[in-house]
C-alpha cells in the first residue's frame, strides 16, 4: 500500500476509535459512578422515584427506555447517535438534536473566528519576538505569551467588559446579535490560546534559525525576512502545528466559560443547564459533539503534516511495520 494512503487510513482509523471511546466512556459513567441512573433521569424529569408505586416506577422506566438491559440501551444509543438521534431531553421533553441545532450555530461562529484569530495573533507575535532587533521590544514580546497563558480566560472577559463596555461604551457587554456582540467573546477565547501558540512557535523559530541550512541561506545574501518565510517558517511550524490542533479544540470547550460570562445562548450554556438539571441525553450528546470537533481538528492537523514534511508518512508507516 502507498505510504501516504496508509498514513491517512491509519489516522482516520484512530479518529474513529477515539470517537467511539468518547461515546462509550460517557455512557459507561452512568453505571460506574456510585449512583442510580434511573433515579438521576427520573429526578431530571421532575419525578421523585421514592414517591412512585412499583407499577408507576416500572412505567416510568419503560418510558425512558431504562427497563432494557444495559447493553441494549448502549446499542440503541450508539446506533441512534450514528444517525444524529440522541434521544429526547428529559428536562425539556424536546429532541436533543433540535436543542443542539438551535444553539450550535452561535458557538461554531465564535469558535471559528477565535481559532482564526489564535493563528494570526500567535504567529505574528512569535515572528516579531524572534526577528525584532530592538532589545527592549524583544524582551516585552517574549514576556507577553507567558502573561497571556497565566491570566484565566474568565478574567480576561471581565476586564474587557469593564473597559470596552462600561468605561468606553463601545461594545455590548452581553447577549447575542450582530458583529459587535462577537468581538469581546472572540478576543476572550483567543488570548490564552494564541499566547500558548506563540510560546511554542517562537521557541521553534529560534531553534530553526540556528540550523546549518539557515546559515547557508543567509550566506547567499538572502534577507532575514526571506530566510524566515522561505526556509525557517515551514520547519518551525511543525511543532506549533501539533499544539495548534489541541488549542483549536480548547477554543470549542472554552465556550462554556465564555458563553456564561457574556450571557450567550450556545452549546456551552446548554451544557451547563443540562449538567445542573442532570439531563443525561443532552450531556452525552454534547460530549460526543465536542469530541467529534476535537478529533476532526486534530485529524486535519495530522493530514497536513505530510504537506510540510513528506518524510512523516514514511516514518509513521515504518513504525507500524
Amino acid at each position: 500500500m502507498n505510504p501516504t494512503v496508509r498514513y491517512i487510513a491509519g489516522r482516520v482509523g484512530q479518529a474513529v476509535v477515539v470517537l467511539w471511546a468518547a461515546f462509550t466512556v460517557t455512557f459507561a459513567v452512568l453505571y460506574l459512578l456510585p449512583s442510580d441512573p434511573v433515579s438521576i433521569q427520573l429526578s431530571a424529569a421532575g419525578i421523585e422515584p421514592d414517591s412512585l408505586s412499583p407499577q408507576a416506577l416500572a412505567a416510568a422506566k419503560a418510558k425512558y427506555g431504562l427497563d432494557r438491559p444495559v447493553l441494549e440501551q448502549y446499542w440503541r444509543a450508539l446506533t441512534g447517535a450514528l444517525h444524529g438521534d440522541f434521544g429526547v431531553s428529559i428536562a425539556k421533553g424536546t429532541p436533543v438534536s433540535q436543542l443542539i441545532a438551535e444553539r450550535i450555530g452561535g458557538t461554531l461562529t465564535i469558535s471559528a473566528i477565535a481559532g482564526l484569530l489564535t493563528v494570526l495573533l500567535g504567529t505574528a507575535l512569535a515572528y516579531l519576538a524572534s526577528f525584532v532587533r530592538i532589545r527592549w521590544l524583544q524582551v516585552v514580546l517574549d514576556r507577553l505569551p507567558a502573561l497571556g497563558v497565566a491570566v484565566p480566560g474568565f478574567l480576561v472577559g471581565l476586564v474587557l467588559i469593564q473597559y470596552f463596555s462600561f468605561d468606553l461604551g463601545w461594545l455590548p457587554s452581553s447577549g447575542s446579535g450582530g458583529w459587535k456582540y462577537l468581538v469581546l467573546p472572540v478576543i476572550t477565547m483567543a488570548v490564552p490560546t494564541s499566547a500558548q501558540l506563540a510560546q511554542v512557535l517562537s521557541r521553534s523559530f529560534r531553534e530553526t534559525l540556528r540550523e546549518q541550512y539557515i546559515v547557508t541561506a543567509r550566506a547567499k545574501g538572502l534577507s532575514r525576512s526571506a530566510v524566515a518565510l522561505r526556509h525557517a517558517f515551514r520547519n518551525a511550524a511543525l511543532p506549533a502545528l501539533t499544539i495548534l490542533g489541541v488549542l483549536v479544540g480548547v477554543t470549542v470547550t472554552s465556550s462554556i466559560v465564555v458563553e456564561n460570562v457574556f450571557n450567550r445562548n450556545g452549546i456551552g450554556r446548554l451544557a451547563q443547564d443540562a449538567v445542573l438539571a442532570k439531563d443525561v441525553p443532552v450531556v452525552q450528546a454534547i460530549v460526543v459533539i465536542a469530541a467529534s470537533g476535537f478529533v476532526l481538528v486534530n485529524l486535519i492537523v495530522d493530514l497536513l503534516y505530510p504537506l510540510l514534511d513528506p518524510r512523516i508518512t514514511h516514518i509513521a508507516t515504518s513504525e507500524v511495520n
